[in-house]
């Protein structure tokens, strides 16, 4: 038996939700003194007003290691945890901490967990997870799945544009000069993440609808085997946009499935009102 083990930036599609093997652990934000949780209870469009009326930028907090334990405890002998990036969370540290301090509790032979670095964020983290899941009906050995995904990972790529970057401005990521200079004249970045799992900037274009097309050739250009892959796109409150996405690269490439879903808590702080998120 085996449990899947996702912090919520990576989103759960409802099919996962309802299959019984993934859970959630929820990260935390706070906008202007207010702490809101990323569980079921998430308000996506209040987060988003609140986000938008306040003066300073909203800060996230990683799950703590005992909401990982809790999941450690159940009948399961595999367990899998897939976490942000490192280099972007303190998630995959507490995720760490929370293995060891169960293995010091039960011994190290009680269960076999492994934790994945996603190098990624939102539904990039999905995908892995789904992977993980993949090697498990397959009935490959707990070894071969952590091989395997982990392979997986070093061939997946996470891709996304942003509406606004005032999430940036406020958080002091981007000077207020750029993100004038930007919002002034429609500029968007096209962002991606790096194999070390930082985020760099892949390109801009004016406006939204350009930028999104050069998203989609950036993913399209760096594709192989895509018809044994799986896509991933997730939107912050824009489900037409994503439909739009999908339909552009759906007529450059084909995939075995993709998977669309709006944005959770962590993602939509991050990706803000009208944010296309996407991972291959």
């Amino acid at each position: 038996m085996y449990k899947i083990i996702i912090d919520s930036c990576g989103e759960l599609t409802e099919e996962l939700k309802a299959d019984g093997h993934f859970v959630n652990v929820a990260l935390e934000m706070e906008v202007n003194g207010e702490r809101i949780v990323d569980d079921e209870t998430f308000d996506q469009l209040s987060f988003l007003k609140k986000v938008k009326d306040s003066p300073v930028g909203p800060k996230s907090s990683c799950p703590s290691p005992e909401s990982y334990m809790q999941w450690f405890r159940g009948e399961e002998d595999h367990i899998y945890i897939v976490t942000l990036s490192k280099e972007l969370s303190g998630s995959y540290n507490s995720a760490e901490l929370a293995k060891q301090l169960f293995e010091e509790e039960n011994g190290k032979d009680a269960k076999q967990i492994y934790i994945f670095n996603s190098r990624s964020a939102s539904v990039g983290e999905t995908l892995i997870g789904m992977k993980v899941q993949e090697c498990e009906e397959a009935g490959l050995s707990f070894e071969d799945t952590v091989a395997k995904t982990e392979q997986y990972i070093d061939g997946q790529t996470t891709y996304f544009v942003l509406e606004t970057l005032e999430t940036l401005r406020k958080n002091g990521r981007l000077s207020n000069l750029k993100a004038f200079v930007a919002n002034t004249l429609n500029i968007k970045p096209v962002m991606g993440s790096t194999p070390d799992g930082l985020i760099c900037q892949l390109g801009q274009a004016r406006g939204m609808k350009k930028a999104l097309k050069k998203m989609v050739e950036e993913v399209v250009s760096g594709l192989k085997d895509s018809e044994n892959r799986v896509l991933a796109i997730s939107h912050c409150n824009c489900p037409q946009r994503a439909k739009e996405v999908k339909e552009e690269i759906l007529k450059l490439a084909k995939f075995k499935k993709v998977v669309v879903v709006d944005t959770a808590g962590i993602s939509s702080m991050y990706a803000n009102d009208g944010g296309v998120i996407m991972a291959v």
